[in-house]
């Protein structure tokens, strides 16, 4: 992967006006590897997956998702749910070790209106920092990642693999 030497803001507004791979859904593309989406997966465990946001709020940010597609919460069984919090919690041990945030939002989106992008059900982690934002944020309402997405996938594959005991998850 090519690391930038240069401060790059990535645009999500194309994306939110509906500019998208041309795919039936992303999360469905992103476990099947199709080429035609962003390989940001960290971690996989039998039938899900932990990946990079590819718009994140922070470094770190993190999707858990299950392979099936699922629109509502309701659909999972109880091994399902169970399934999803343990993976919840080996992320959220990860980001500690690999980041050391002050703190975490986690939770979904459900729905459009909630802001939902993309209704593929996955479960949001967003590592929070002290002091995170500056006056660029503020001034020009956008976001500055401090790393660059290359780097926070190389650190948190080793990370989960470590921390899992085994292989991280396939790279393309």
């Amino acid at each position: 992967m090519k690391i930038e030497k240069h401060l790059i803001v990535r645009n999500k507004l194309p994306y939110a006006r509906g500019k998208r791979p041309p795919v039936d859904c992303i999360l469905c593309a992103v476990a099947r590897k199709d080429p035609k989406v962003d390989n940001l997966m960290v971690y996989q465990q039998g039938e899900y997956f932990v990946t990079l946001n590819l718009f994140p709020y922070n470094p770190g940010h993190l999707m858990v998702v299950p392979e099936k597609h699922y629109e509502d919460l309701r659909e999972f069984s109880d091994g399902e749910v169970l399934t999803m919090a343990r993976l919840q919690a080996l992320s959220l041990d990860v980001l500690d070790q690999v980041y050391r945030p002050g703190g975490y939002n986690v939770g979904y989106n459900l729905g459009k209106t909630s802001g939902a992008s993309i209704p593929h059900i996955h479960l949001q982690i967003v590592p929070r920092y002290q002091n995170e934002v500056g006056f660029f944020d503020i001034l020009s309402d956008s976001r500055v990642i401090v790393e660059a997405p290359e780097v926070t996938v190389e650190k948190l594959r080793s990370a989960f693999a470590e921390a899992a005991g085994g292989a991280a998850a396939e790279q393309d």
